[in-house]
């Protein structure tokens, strides 16, 4: 129960890390929002966890939806005192001169734009309750950048450093700002980061760059982010906690 009486609102928690994450938090007590833009799974991951869960229907990269999420995990919760920034999106892997101009707007809207949509909501709110705590997913991907993704790359690099001066601006307000790096998980966008089938030959090239050996599981991801969004990290700040079994070393 490291999380009683906190409540939580997580974003791309239909599947994935976001999933992961809710359905842990609610096992230590908090009351958690699954916003996703996938209603008919945010409503699934909700039904299974059950009363502690509210699913709420977003495209994280429109201001007035994000805003609407928001308001209505408070009035269901009355407060917000988590906030997990975990939905993102990337293009193939691919030459980067192929990625066009629109394909690079969505990536900075969803990666990036969702975070600063987030802040002008979260803030306030936290400013009234006396204090709150942030965790943005980055990835590795923003520190030891993989060819093919540059232009992820670039959009993780900026969710890496946006949580570290987010953590210095916003600490006299005690509101911790923290960031999880996930190198390649087993999600939904795996196929999508190696550019080339999902094949077990496929997936040993780049397990191979992993020194503990595997991907990310999002039982990882869970649990890093229960210890930075618990109390036990009260003293950790801007921390960018790299969840990578040994890639960025």
């Amino acid at each position: 129960m490291r999380l009683k009486d906190k409540t939580a609102l997580i974003t791309g928690a239909a599947s994935g890390f976001g999933k992961e994450i809710a359905r842990r938090f609610a096992r230590e007590g908090a009351k958690v929002a699954i916003v996703d833009m996938n209603g008919g799974g945010a409503e699934a991951v909700a039904r299974e966890i059950g009363a502690a869960a509210l699913a709420v229907t977003c495209d994280v990269s429109d201001g007035d939806q994000v805003a609407a999420a928001f308001d209505t995990t408070v009035e269901a919760f009355d407060q917000i005192d988590i906030v997990v920034n975990n939905a993102g999106w990337s293009h193939r892997n691919q030459p980067l001169l192929d990625v066009d101009y629109a394909v690079f707007r969505k990536l900075y809207a969803i990666n990036v734009d969702s975070i600063f949509h987030m802040t002008h909501l979260a803030v306030p709110h936290w400013r009234r309750i006396g204090g709150g705590v942030m965790l943005n997913v980055g990835s590795t991907a923003g520190i030891r950048p993989r060819p093919g993704l540059t232009w992820y790359n670039s959009s993780k690099g900026a969710v890496n450093l946006m949580t570290k001066s987010l953590a210095v601006d916003l600490a006299p307000d005690k509101i911790r700002v923290c960031g999880l790096a996930p190198v390649m998980g087993t999600t939904g966008l795996l196929e999508t980061f190696m550019g080339v089938p999902d094949t077990p030959e496929n997936r040993k090239k780049f397990i191979d760059t992993i020194p503990l050996g595997r991907f990310c599981d999002p039982k990882d991801m869970a649990n890093a982010a229960l210890y930075l969004a618990s109390d036990e990290a009260e003293f950790i700040t801007g921390v960018i906690l790299e969840v990578d079994g040994g890639r960025t070393i």
